[in-house]
């Protein structure tokens, strides 16, 4: 029997666990309480990495479709044969026939993000797309246009704050979401016992909500009216603070221009807010010691969703809680990858059928299926799927189903038959997170709290596995082989490993000299990991621009403030519509887990939540089977009649719908769901990202 101290990666908090195993099998996994970030915290995810690694159902060897049946194949022959289908395909074809779409898995993958590029790279395609366009995009933007770089966004110093404001963001189910934090309820319970406060803003009571000092609902996708009516009642109250950070830049108080027409009295009806409650909010939020308001995912994915996160950046500016301990704060992680990659260049490249712009070599996952549809030059024939599953995670997914099968060829790096990878020729599985080396090198960026931590793989790797970084240089060295490419690069890349990329970060970063020495054999020798304080104030340092200043960017947001005037103040009649938006589960966040006995215990994870008064007044009981329809597609699904939900607002949750034909998820299929994505439109964007929409969309039920 062995004791491993390791990491789950089903999340971005980190928790440290310890996984104790006998030989080949594991017996046990709970909370490390040696971890000093996690401190022996653990959710019930944790044991969905045993089940992963033990789950009949995933692929432990590639295996290739023939006559329309999945076939074991060994490795050379996998590699070789999708090689010769993607160089064949760019032989055939002209300018980039090749699409590639990566998934979320993807962050928690050191190896991944640090050679999964060179593989993109000698692909040799501009057809890049990934789940971060279904997510956090709006915070890239924001960040690369005040910071400098797509990933310098700062955190919430949860630990110190006074007062906490969370605009559509649940952590009690997301765990934190860029904001990587363990035990998050007794983090937020620790603010009110300390006399600050806990206010959550959105369209649903939720778990967050409902341990919160105090809850508003808000109208989906009313979220920019409130925030501009924030800032303008912020400086009417004469509480703007802008002296410390006009060191950093002179033009904060200018803002005040910008927001002239949206005092709390116009927007109130809009949002469902009093315009009294929105001027206490602001007037507790100003004078507090130390506050932060967080917006994630719920402010993000719809029409405003860049505005929205950028005007939160800027009522923390104005209210003198950047770079403040209890405000939002950067991080200073120990092996800082961000001096050594894309700072995020934006609209460098357009998508030919739509013309949406790139943001960091990306375009919008909304503009996938189009692309593989539509014929003439440039026409997506190939993809690569990497650790994604947008069938059921991204807008229109019946459309992308069909785009997908209409494909000449289609490789995935997947270790399930999921609803996408079933239009797969090809499926390289990579090895489980526990059987591979693990360093968060995303997720110690977000951090609320400076710590290091290396897990070794609990199982030593057998001949026959791959890791995924493996599996990516092994296309790519094979792929420039096929072309009479020079190979060295790879063969070096091989011995230096991600694990050396990482000790080369770790040893010449901020804490590699001194007092902490970090290397990776110095958290080999710690398992449980480094603790390496709170967060430290960090301007001017901080940013990335080269004069060191904050750009407002002004000219790029404040614009799209005219495209909420004309949407809200001049509105096209949807009386009867719905508004559509989704929600998280704990055990379910992962569509993984759905294949998982234990996550999926209750009967009642997929269902649409309705208010009382919606469901009178449509003829629908608690738990009878209803409809929704939306402009794309219609889903029939149970309701679920709660107060927790705003009136006029329905919930489904995402990720569900594993009832089509090949998925190889014996026990997901058993309660298949329906997908959310059914119902969302990849035609309507937040026009300054090109990020979906997938909260506000208008929807009609009936029973």
């Amino acid at each position: 029997m062995k004791k491993h101290h390791s990491t789950c990666t089903l999340c971005e908090a980190m928790c440290g666990i310890e996984v104790t195993t006998e030989g080949d099998n594991i017996t046990a996994i709970v909370g490390d309480k040696q971890n000093p970030f996690s401190q022996g915290h653990v959710c019930p995810k944790a044991a969905t990495l045993k089940e992963l690694y033990d789950d009949p159902d995933r692929l432990r060897q590639p295996v290739k479709k023939v006559a329309g049946k999945w076939q074991p194949i060994s490795w050379d022959e996998a590699l070789d044969f999708t090689v010769e289908k993607l160089h064949d395909i760019q032989n055939r074809y002209s300018h980039n026939p090749v699409g590639i779409y990566l998934g979320n898995p993807n962050a928690h993958n050191f190896g991944a993000i640090l050679f999964g590029p060179y593989f993109y790279k000698a692909l040799k395609s501009f057809n890049r797309y990934s789940a971060t366009s279904v997510d956090q995009l709006p915070h890239h933007i924001v960040s690369r246009q005040l910071f400098g770089h797509q990933n310098q966004i700062p955190v919430p110093d949860i630990d110190h704050t006074d007062y906490f404001m969370i605009i559509g963001g649940n952590p009690l189910a997301s765990n934190g979401s860029i904001m990587t934090v363990p035990y998050v309820k007794k983090r937020l319970k620790a603010i009110q016992q300390r006399g600050g406060k806990v206010v959550v803003i959105d369209p649903k009571r939720s778990e967050t909500a409902d341990i919160s000092s105090e809850h508003h609902f808000i109208k989906p996708a009313t979220d920019a009216l409130l925030l501009l009516a924030m800032i303008n009642s912020l400086f009417a109250q004469g509480l703007s603070k802008v002296e410390r950070l006009a060191e950093f830049t002179s033009d904060l108080h200018q803002v005040a221009d910008y927001v002239k027409a949206y005092p709390p009295s116009r927007v109130a009806d809009h949002v469902g807010i009093s315009a009294v409650d929105i001027e206490r909010m602001v007037r507790e939020f100003a004078t507090a010691n130390s506050a932060v308001c967080y917006g994630r995912m719920g402010a993000s994915v719809q029409r405003f969703g860049t505005l929205n996160q950028y005007l939160i950046m800027l009522f923390n500016m104005l209210t003198d809680n950047l770079d403040k301990a209890g405000g939002m704060m950067f991080t200073q992680p120990a092996a800082d990858y961000l001096p050594h990659s894309g700072r995020g260049s934006i609209g460098k490249g357009k998508t030919r059928v739509r013309g949406l712009p790139s943001f960091g070599g990306e375009y919008p996952v909304s503009a996938l299926a189009e692309e593989i549809l539509t014929e003439g030059e440039g026409q997506i024939k190939a993809m690569v799927l990497g650790a994604g599953n947008p069938v059921l995670t991204t807008p229109n997914g019946p459309q992308l189903d069909r785009a997908f099968e209409s494909l000449e060829f289609m490789v995935a790096v997947d270790f399930y038959v999921t609803e996408s990878t079933r239009h797969a020729d090809v499926i390289l599985p990579p090895v489980t997170a526990l059987e591979r080396d693990h360093y968060d090198l995303v997720f110690h960026k977000f951090a609320v709290r400076n710590f290091a931590k290396f897990s070794p793989a609990v199982f030593p790797l057998s001949e026959n596995k791959r890791t995924d970084w493996q599996i990516y240089l092994a296309l790519a060295e094979k792929l420039e082989a096929k072309r009479g490419n020079n190979t060295e690069l790879y063969q070096a890349l091989r011995q230096k490993t991600p694990l050396g990329v990482v000790d080369d970060l770790l040893t010449s970063g901020r804490y590699g000299k001194g007092e902490h020495s970090l290397s990776i054999d110095k958290l080999i020798a710690t398992p449980p990991g480094i603790d390496l304080g709170p967060l430290q104030a960090q301007l001017p340092e901080a940013i990335y621009h080269s004069d060191k200043k904050i750009d407002l960017g002004f000219d790029y947001f404040m614009p799209d403030i005219e495209r909420v005037e004309q949407y809200f103040f001049e509105p096209i009649d949807q009386s009867e519509s719905l508004l559509l938006i989704g929600r998280r589960h704990l055990k379910t966040n992962n569509s993984w887990s759905h294949n998982s006995r234990r996550m999926t215990k209750d009967s009642r994870l997929c269902t649409a939540q309705i208010h009382p008064f919606d469901a009178d007044r449509h003829g629908i009981a608690n738990g009878s089977l209803m409809t929704i329809t939306s402009r794309v597609g219609q889903i029939k699904i149970s309701a679920e009649v709660t107060e927790k939900i705003m009136q006029g607002v329905i919930a489904v949750p995402h990720g569900w719908g594993h009832d089509k034909e090949g998925v190889g998820w014996q026990h997901a299929k058993q309660q298949a769901g329906v997908s959310v994505n059914e119902l969302t439109d990849e035609m309507v964007l937040d026009e300054l990202s090109g990020n979906a929409v997938l909260n506000g969309v208008p929807v009609t039920i009936s029973a």
